[in-house]
């Protein structure tokens, strides 16, 4: 029996097992970017933990204290050991998006500072640079390749070496792109680092199939969401703090649990030392021990399988979307970023067009979808460098809609411009099968030779 039948039947086992919901309910579930699904055994093994402990606020000495605060540790010791994290605090947030929040707020933006992002850039990444413009910074984006979606590696590089009379200077970007799955060059980091940036790496929709191990890439910050990587808990993410670099952020506030001693007729306060500094009022308690357990059922399957099991799924879906084709030779699909499986993940972006070439509205889709019970999103997907980039949405366009408008929308914004926004996006995780993904080919093909009414 060879490595790739074995990986078969170990994925079909999981889905029999831990994922029989989907069969039994004849849900085709394709959005494993925008949340993940849950084992049952983490659900099971979550509920037990539950009956049979009596858990209490860990900021306090009692036994039901002391309880909670041995599996938060646990918890935390797990996850900087599953990314070779050693040297690195482990910050518990609600999700990614707090994780970068902590940095926006903290890093020592000032006028001799400057943030550089890629156009590639989850929004909760670009909204550090209004913490930058608040603070006198200054920020810049290094562009993408248009027809691959991938870094102009002649630009960064140039950006990179600019700006060396900067005090302070934050590269921020993604391991994987959350809408065209690109996976950008992890050896950026220590290219950054040599030209004296600081760097954050946004590891959200790059961990649930791919290893991240600190030892040999550094980044100074990472922020991920657990849901992500294994459904459950939501509302858990954390953010990574090298420990060289933690003195870099700076906290203007305090709150409970964060302090070691505080006065009010002073006027002044002690803050903690580590990561509790940043782990504001009583932190997620009764949900972070199900971490522990998330990781474990990673690691018991393997994230190398996973990874390689999301190739050979991407290679499938690659093939098939690329061969529907109307009639007339016109492509239905329009796919973007790579048409290959080197250097990416299994999220596919694509626009759906009609026999005479006409986009079809991606809501429009997915109300389709939905009637078929399958599950897909649509939008920019919070990254709108690339959506902007897809569409051909230049900077004068934008500026003279914002200049327009006291507020807007994605359907204002079209009705504006005449331009198209947004796109489907496909993405696949451990439960994903072949069927998963034939049922959404059959649904693509109710489309071939159609024209939109």
């Amino acid at each position: 029996m060879n490595l790739q039948t074995t990986r078969h039947e170990l994925f079909a086992s999981l889905r029999k097992k831990e994922f029989a919901r989907l069969d039994e309910s004849g849900h085709t579930y394709l959005d494993y970017t925008g949340g993940n699904l849950y084992p049952q055994s983490l659900v099971d093994a979550h509920c037990d933990f539950l009956s049979r402990g009596v858990y209490g606020n860990p900021h306090s000495r009692n036994p039901a204290s002391l309880m909670s605060e041995e599996f938060v540790k646990e918890a935390r010791d797990r996850v900087l050991h599953f990314f070779r994290a050693h040297d690195y605090y482990c910050i518990f947030t609600a999700n990614a998006t707090g994780a970068l929040k902590i940095v926006g707020e903290c890093y020592p933006f000032s006028s001799s500072a400057h943030l550089l992002l890629t156009t590639d850039n989850h929004n909760s990444v670009n909204g550090i640079r209004e913490y930058c413009k608040n603070k006198g910074g200054a920020y810049t984006y290094s562009p993408m390749n248009r027809k691959t979606l991938t870094i102009n590696e002649t630009e960064l590089s140039r950006h990179l070496q600019s700006h060396p009379d900067k005090n302070e200077k934050l590269f921020a970007f993604p391991a994987q792109s959350n809408v065209s799955g690109v996976q950008h060059s992890l050896e950026w980091i220590s290219r950054a680092q040599e030209e004296n940036w600081d760097v954050l790496l946004d590891a959200a929709a790059f961990v649930p199939t791919s290893a991240l191990d600190l030892t040999i890439h550094g980044p100074d910050f990472v922020s991920l969401s657990f849901y992500k990587m294994f459904g459950y808990p939501t509302g858990m993410g954390c953010l990574l703090v090298k420990k060289e670099k933690f003195h870099k952020l700076k906290k203007s506030w305090y709150a409970g649990g964060t302090i070691t001693f505080s006065a009010v007729a002073h006027g002044d306060f002690f803050l903690k030392h580590d990561h509790e500094r940043f782990e504001d009022g009583t932190i997620n308690y009764l949900n972070i021990p199900a971490i522990t357990n998330g990781l474990n059922f990673i690691a018991s399957i393997g994230m190398e399988n996973i990874h390689s099991r999301i190739k050979e799924l991407s290679r499938y879906m690659l093939s098939e979307l690329n061969n529907l084709y109307h009639d007339n030779g016109s492509k239905l699909i329009k796919l973007y970023g790579p048409r290959h499986v080197e250097n990416r993940g299994g999220i596919f972006m694509m626009n759906f067009f009609d026999v005479n070439e006409q986009c079809y509205s991606p809501q429009r889709i997915e109300q389709l979808g939905s009637f078929e019970k399958i599950s897909f999103r649509t939008g920019c997907f919070c990254n709108p460098g690339i959506d902007e980039l897809n569409h051909d949405i230049s900077s004068d366009k934008l500026r003279n809609y914002f200049d327009e408008r006291d507020h807007g929308d994605y359907d204002d914004f079209v009705a504006f411009t005449g331009k198209t926004r947004g796109a489907v996006r496909i993405s696949i995780g451990i439960p994903t099968t072949k069927s998963d993904i034939d049922r959404f080919i059959g649904f693509a093909r109710t489309f071939l030779d159609k024209t939109i009414s």
